[in-house]
């Protein structure tokens, strides 16, 4: 089988990064959601001069499937520092696939406060939803059969690439 070259995910950072800076203004905080859009969510924060700090949630516990296939070994605190009823957030994620993990993240923000808006920015948008969730921030939009997961890495040196694998069959995918 013929290798997918995938697209360069600091390059693709940079559009994204692009595509943000007419919406952000002082009331803009991002959060992003363990663990590439936590990387993210720093990188643009930094190169967008946001005012409000960078915001990080773990939505393991809101996850619909949690009662599946348990708590993940490496849950790491939610931390926002800034009030999110009334705020204007941009939830950030490194691909958004099926919308569950956006749902999830959406049910934890509203455990903080009731924000003004949240609106949605990924790296990549692979499809096959099975929420009607959409980003209105997307940098680059990528067909993935259903049996690969797409990862966003982070290297010591702190650069960002992307890495195809197999992905574990689940209970539904009969």
């Amino acid at each position: 089988m013929e290798m997918m070259e995938l697209p360069d995910a600091e390059q693709l950072l940079a559009n994204l990064a692009d595509q943000l800076r007419p919406d952000i203004n002082e009331a803009t905080a991002l959060v992003g959601i363990y663990t590439g859009g936590v990387w993210l969510a720093e990188r643009l924060h930094e190169s967008l001069n946001i005012l409000l700090p960078v915001g990080s949630l773990d939505v393991s516990f809101y996850r619909d499937d949690f009662s599946q296939i348990g708590l993940h070994p490496q849950v790491k605190p939610s931390d926002i520092q800034f009030g999110v009823e009334g705020s204007h957030i941009i939830l950030v994620d490194d691909v958004l696939f099926t919308g569950r993990t956006i749902r999830a993240a959406i049910n934890e923000l509203f455990d903080y406060g009731r924000p003004a808006s949240i609106r949605l920015a990924t790296l990549v948008d692979r499809g096959g939803r099975e929420l009607p969730v959409a980003a209105q921030y997307i940098a680059a939009t990528l067909a993935l059969p259903p049996d690969k997961m797409l990862a966003l890495n982070k290297s010591t040196e702190g650069k960002l690439s992307l890495s195809l694998y197999d992905r574990a069959p689940r209970d539904n995918d009969a």
